[in-house]
């Protein structure tokens, strides 16, 4: 069996981190991630995502990620239930992250390369021998040019 879901798109609003009483870390985000059509009315609807990310990921990803930021979430899809405050059962489908990746610089001009090594997240570690001169090219995130 497969559970695997990537997704790339933008924070809706600042994550938001708690601890649990074992002291382990979970930091929740909604992604919105644009379909690939547009409606009746010429515009192009968006798909509001929630993300949970886990352990040293979810500081990482409360202390640098913020509204607007554009990130490449890769993870599983997770369904569970609750019963609410009213008796009725509540159905939640979220999406585990695994790996999170930051695809621009935050609002501070800040990019990722910016960030101390031990604080990125694991797929970055990955790639520490990126080649000198490499650098963050300026334009449009939503729009590639082919």
């Amino acid at each position: 069996m497969l559970n695997k879901v990537v997704l790339i798109g933008r924070l809706t609003k600042d994550p938001e981190i708690r601890y649990l009483p074992s002291g382990v870390a979970v930091t929740t985000f909604f992604l919105a991630v644009n379909r690939n059509f547009t409606n009746q009315q010429g515009e192009r609807e968006a798909d509001f995502i929630p993300i949970v990310v886990w352990r040293g990921l979810a500081e990482t990803c409360a202390k640098y990620l913020s509204k607007g930021r554009l990130v490449a979430v890769s993870g599983r899809i997770q369904t569970r239930s609750y019963e609410g405050r009213d008796g009725q059962r509540r159905y939640v489908t979220e999406v585990v992250a695994d790996e999170v990746v930051f695809l621009d610089r935050d609002g501070s001009g800040m990019d990722r390369s910016a960030v101390p090594f031990d604080d990125l997240p694991h797929s970055e570690q990955e790639y520490e021998d990126i080649p000198a001169g490499f650098q963050y090219i300026e334009g449009e995130e939503d729009e590639l040019p082919f």
